[in-house]
């Protein structure tokens, strides 16, 4: 069986009344050239009217018109073509075989199937080319006793049945895109939502970061001629007794993160012990790869010097003592040690507490005004107690809600930058692979599974346990040309401009560049991976089927504004 799509020159189904028309013509003419064929005496040449030949010259097996229009059902002129090697011909148009026919070919009327013009080299070949000539005319001449059975009511009922299957599962992709677009465009409204409201917050939040800033400068203005006790204070022994907490605490702290640490790095080493010892296990001795080899070697040796090794281990417990907090029950009670001390500069920053209460509040407010204004200006200490400044709980109240509302705005302004990028990003036609982002569709080709996460990443996943390989990130949507012939089942490219989303800096490949993922879209009824293939190294292909692959078609019943028009 010749190939449908390398033989068939041009199909039309042809209307009855034209057929009925052309039952006198010649075989092989089609329903568009009947009318050069009607007077039953002459023939003129198609393309050099100045050539006229007797009707019994039409189909004699003898190439008489330059264009070979007096051949329509033989293939005597078949050496005639656009590709053909230049040969000399006089009397064509260009004087070679390499020149162009009037006819597209021979025709088929194929009824109950559809008309095709096939190629004149395949006419009386002794060959029946039913999927092309399913009414057998080709071979009228019986060459080597070849006698071409009229297949064409069994080929175009299957034909009908196959083409009826592919128009329902049109309907369906197109159903389903539809809803696909419908979910795209309710998700990127709840983004658009989003963004309002972000903006709006934002702004609530500035206004209140201000007003926050204002209180927090008046607090700290008003309080900071304000003495405050700070742990420590005191004489002699309650600075060392403050000193020496500070300095516990800090090691108490750096301790706890170098438990942490070394507890992540013995993970770590589990790891790569396990990985180098399943590589060891695993790999083919024979393989001549001398940097596996040594790898192995190394890790050998490794285990080696590792059983031998003393261990000394720190006890948990005694270190998760020491990280207790200190109080009366452990460690240290630094309560004991604390003294209550009076300066004098106490008395005299409380020197309102010995006036009359008549007069109390008014000297209060002048006494506070006048310590701010020699605070400020430098005459006066900021905080006279001898364990240094310290800050009220109402400054630290205020400074608090100050920075809640930065660390809130700093959030709220990621979130809206997120959110931003999301609705600039390029999902498709109508924003339909929004609807998608973060499924995944899988198939399992030979020893591995191979997946494809929308908008996210394409894996290798192996069937033996080695793990999974990442194939590549998702990158970009493009557009590419396929040319490939329609499947049987349907799970093709087909022919035409076909979307590509490209994964890229995917895991390196040993001793290779990263892995890439070029994943080809074709219509289909529900996501599908058809095929995987690499196509050179550590660069892979997917043939993927899916709705949001299909061709916009408007809702039936639903009319556009055009035609309302």
């Amino acid at each position: 069986m010749r190939r449908t799509a390398a033989l068939v020159l041009l199909s039309t189904i042809a209307p009855t009344g034209t057929i009925a028309a052309t039952e006198s013509v010649p075989r092989g003419v089609g329903p568009e050239f009947a009318k050069f064929y009607s007077n039953k005496e002459t023939f003129t040449c198609i393309s050099n009217p100045s050539i006229v030949l007797s009707s019994s010259q039409v189909n004699d097996n003898s190439c008489d018109c330059p264009d070979g229009s007096d051949e329509p059902g033989t293939s005597a002129c078949s050496h005639l073509d656009p590709l053909s090697p230049e040969q000399p011909l006089p009397g064509s148009v260009t004087g070679t075989t390499n020149t162009t026919r009037a006819l597209p070919g021979f025709w088929c009327e194929n009824k109950g199937h559809i008309g095709a013009y096939i190629p004149f080299m395949y006419v009386n070949d002794g060959v029946c080319d039913h999927e092309l000539c399913c009414d057998g005319t080709d071979e009228a001449l019986h060459v080597g006793g070849t006698r071409c059975e009229n297949r064409c009511a069994s080929i175009g009922k299957e034909y009908r049945r196959i083409e009826e299957e592919r128009r329902q599962s049109k309907e369906r992709s197109a159903k389903r895109r539809r809803t696909l677009v419908k979910e795209a465009r309710e998700l990127r409204r709840r983004v658009e939502s989003k963004v309002a409201s972000l903006k709006e917050e934002l702004a609530n939040l500035e206004v209140q970061k201000a007003e926050l800033q204002k209180k927090y400068d008046e607090v700290e203005r008003a309080e900071r001629g304000k003495v405050v006790k700070a742990e420590g204070e005191g004489g002699k022994l309650g600075v060392l007794v403050g000193l020496a907490k500070k300095r516990v605490d800090e090691l108490r702290d750096t301790l706890d993160k170098v438990l942490d640490q070394r507890d992540d790095l013995q993970d770590r080493v589990d790891q790569l012990e396990d990985i180098l010892s399943k590589l060891k296990e695993e790999y083919n001795p024979n393989f001549n790869d001398e940097g596996v080899k040594a790898a192995v070697q190394g890790y050998e040796n490794y285990a080696a010097g590792k059983s031998t090794e003393k261990k000394s281990e720190v006890v948990d417990a005694d270190v998760l003592e020491v990280l207790k907090e200190d109080g009366p029950d452990s460690g240290i009670n630094w309560a004991e040690f604390r003294e209550e001390e009076t300066s004098d500069a106490d008395i005299v920053y409380n020197l309102e507490a010995y006036l009359p209460p008549s007069v109390r509040s008014f000297v209060h407010s002048k006494i506070s005004s006048l310590k701010v204004w020699l605070i400020e200006n430098g005459i006066l200490a900021d905080n006279p107690t001898t364990g240094g400044p310290t800050e009220s709980k109402l400054v630290m109240a205020a400074r608090d809600a100050l920075e809640a509302a930065r660390a809130e705005h700093t959030t709220k302004s990621s979130q809206l930058a997120d959110e931003e990028r999301d609705l600039a990003k390029d999902y498709g036609p109508d924003d339909i692979f929004r609807a998608l982002k973060g499924q995944c569709v899988s198939a399992d080709v030979g020893e591995y599974e191979y997946e494809l996460c929308w908008f996210d990443r394409t894996t290798q996943k192996s069937k033996k346990g080695h793990g999974n390989t990442n194939m590549g990130n998702f990158e970009r949507i493009t557009t590419e040309v396929a040319d490939e012939e329609d499947r049987v089942d349907g799970k093709g490219l087909g022919k035409g401009p076909r979307m590509v989303l490209r994964f890229e800096n995917g895991q390196g490949c040993w001793n290779g560049p990263q892995r890439r993922t070029d994943v080809w879209l074709a219509c289909a009824e529900k996501d599908e991976l058809w095929r995987v293939s690499e196509s050179e190294k550590c660069v892979y292909r997917m043939e993927v089927g899916t709705p949001a692959a299909c061709e916009e078609v408007g809702e039936p019943g639903v009319g556009t504004k055009h035609d309302e028009l």
